[in-house]
């Protein structure tokens, strides 16, 4: 039974450290910028350090070398009190009680006593000789100053827990006030459970062998309940996500990580006596266990995940985050809809015997090719959409037609008589084609019309997704802030979310300058400074996008009289690439610049131009807060 319990606590030890460790990258990856979670991190990285010396301490052979991990075990017990000290300063300063002095100079004082005691292990004046062959685990003997590390210890636990009580009886909402509840319960059973009873019960351990073991695998477990709960508590400060997010990625990482090596290092025991019983050496069974384990706890996990997340984070909402999440899955990119239309061309091709096949769209009043298959390709040339839209005029509604050597069928929305676009595909002769080649090509279309038409759909859907991204961003950001302090929601507005894809809007703006879906449908549509020129003109979208993009181009013109130099180069540029609508080479003869250096100086324009623009958005938002504050007043 000894033996049982000295390999249970082992495999809580190396588990307690490698979820600290999983847990300490996740906080580092996701909410190094929150105070909270930064002061969390140095609490994992202590508890990491601690449990991973008496981990490795307890497989050493070499005495010496088993007495040095054990020193290490120590240095992130020395660090663990000043680390609960600022975890609970940095609590309490997110319920809107930031430190007035005092409470950052016991934090900064905790951790200069905390180094003091570093020096002094490592001056082997903390601890006396290790007694490393001692029953029932090893360890190192008390010295005098190691008591006085204990009160210290205590002290400082005390006082933090006593910061966090503060923090909880600040917080309102139920919500908080549970998670708050968690942090205090996780703090508490962390220190209880963290501290080496050994300094001060090494006797009694020895008298007793197995009910201390048994003492300390519960001591384990309430370490890896305490992490996991203070860790989901956590998740959510400075996390401009939804709750549900947060709770799915934490959800996720502890079950790829910690529960995972847990499970494998549980079956490490059983993998050894195996071997035993096998008669197969452990240096060739154990490996194949281990990765048989691996591939099979991997693949349970990716099957029951969704059913996890369902029963234990969604509950209501099951259904809705569901539908979001299949999302992904349901959306036809464009790469995807190229894919689907070549292949559909590819069996029009040969269902005709047809050498070459094309399918056009139309957009904004033109047609554009999006997929040509075989040779010729005969919507390379520029004049060849012009020629095929007049060609499909002249038919006046007529569902197929030839147009030079090809059959053209146009593209209808399915239940409308939207045109979306047209489905050529070559004649080999002027032999009119059979009712069952008449059939098939009209079958092929209607699924190329459903794909284009659902692309199209897709196309709006997302237009609409992107317009409302700031201000959901905006949203989130206060749900966030107001978590533990509601005054958060009364957080300065005037500062705008970000925009990482403005630049682009922008582009796709000045593209359509002068008329087209890029201009009217742009998610630039939901700013504010957007929005007010939108009443300036009479609610004429088009017209507000060109005032504001003029505006914001203007504020890159520099003083004096145009010229055709350095200075001048940028605003040129878009005038006359934008403005003015010239062509490439046009605009590169004007400005005496190469094409492709062109496309390099068009690149910096239109961030200038955006950059431009997200300072009239600020100052539309400043006023906008301004006025609403004389209101209040």
């Amino acid at each position: 039974m000894l033996n049982n319990l000295e390999t249970l606590n082992r495999v809580f030890e190396a588990s307690i450290a490698i979820t600290a460790l999983s847990l300490f990258l996740r906080a580092l990856t996701f909410n190094l910028r929150d105070r909270v979670s930064r002061s969390f991190a140095v609490i994992l990285a202590c508890i990491m350090v601690a449990s991973a010396g008496e981990a490795i301490s307890d497989l050493v052979p070499v005495a010496a070398n088993r007495a040095a991990w054990l020193r290490l075990q120590w240095v992130g017990t020395i660090f663990l009190p000043a680390a609960f000290l600022h975890f609970s300063d940095a609590l309490l300063e997110t319920t809107g009680r930031p430190s007035r002095g005092r409470r950052r100079w016991a934090v900064r004082f905790s951790y200069a006593v905390s180094a003091f005691f570093l020096v002094q292990l490592l001056s082997g004046q903390l601890l006396g000789p290790p007694a490393v062959d001692s029953a029932p685990v090893p360890h190192l003997s008390a010295t005098n100053l190691s008591l006085v590390f204990s009160g210290y210890y205590v002290l400082v636990i005390l006082l933090a827990l006593s910061t966090i009580w503060r923090a909880w009886q600040r917080t309102v909402l139920s919500t908080s006030r549970r998670r708050m509840l968690y942090l205090f319960a996780g703090s508490l059973a962390l220190a209880l459970s963290a501290y080496p009873y050994l300094l001060v019960s090494s006797g009694a351990a020895a008298a007793w062998p197995e009910l201390f073991l048994i003492s300390a695998a519960i001591g384990n477990i309430f370490i890896f309940w305490a992490l996991v709960a203070m860790a989901y508590a956590t998740a959510f400060f400075g996390a401009p996500w939804p709750d549900r997010v947060v709770k799915t990625r934490l959800f996720r990482w502890l079950l790829r990580g910690p529960v995972l090596v847990f499970i494998v290092l549980s079956i490490i025991p059983l993998a050894t006596r195996l071997s035993g019983l096998l008669g197969i050496q452990s240096n060739i069974i154990l490996p194949i266990i281990v990765a048989l384990t691996l591939l099979a706890v991997s693949h349970a996990f990716t099957l029951v995940t969704p059913t996890l997340e369902r029963w234990l984070l969604f509950g209501s909402e099951a259904l809705d985050v569901e539908f979001i999440q299949k999302l992904p899955e349901r959306f036809l990119t464009q790469a995807d809809l190229r894919q689907f239309l070549e292949a559909l061309l590819a069996a029009v091709c040969d269902r005709l015997q047809s050498p070459s096949a094309f399918i056009a769209s139309l957009q904004a009043g033109e047609l554009r090719a999006v997929v040509e298959v075989g040779r010729p390709k005969p919507l390379a040339s520029q004049k060849a959409p012009g020629e095929l839209h007049r060609a499909l005029e002249d038919q006046r509604g007529s569902q197929l037609f030839t147009w030079g050597k090809y059959w053209v069928l146009p593209l209808y929305s399915p239940g409308s008589s939207d045109l979306l676009g047209l489905l050529g595909v070559m004649r080999k002769s002027r032999v009119e084609l059979r009712d069952d080649q008449r059939d098939a090509l009209e079958e092929l279309g209607s699924r190329a019309a459903l794909a284009l038409d659902s692309s199209r759909q897709q196309y709006l859907a997302l237009q609409s997704l992107q317009s409302l991204g700031p201000g959901a961003d905006l949203v989130q950001r206060l749900r966030a802030a107001a978590r533990f302090d509601q005054r958060g929601v009364l957080a300065d507005t005037a500062t705008p979310p970000e925009y990482p894809d403005l630049a682009n809007w922008v582009k796709d703006a000045l593209s359509h300058y002068w008329g087209g879906p890029k201009l009217t449908d742009n998610p630039l549509r939901s700013l504010k400074v957007v929005q007010k020129a939108l009443d300036e003109n009479e609610g004429n979208p088009a017209q507000a996008m060109r005032s504001i993009l003029r505006t914001a181009i203007e504020h890159n013109k520099p003083e004096g009289s145009p010229k055709l130099n350095g200075e001048w180069l940028l605003y040129n540029l878009l005038e006359m690439k934008f403005l003015q609508g010239r062509k490439v080479r046009e605009v590169a003869l004007r400005l005496a610049v190469s094409e492709a250096d062109l496309y390099r100086k068009q690149r910096v324009a239109i961030e200038s131009v955006a950059r431009s623009l997200l300072e009239m958005e600020t100052q539309e938002l400043s006023r906008n807060g301004t006025r609403g504050k004389e209101v209040a007043e």
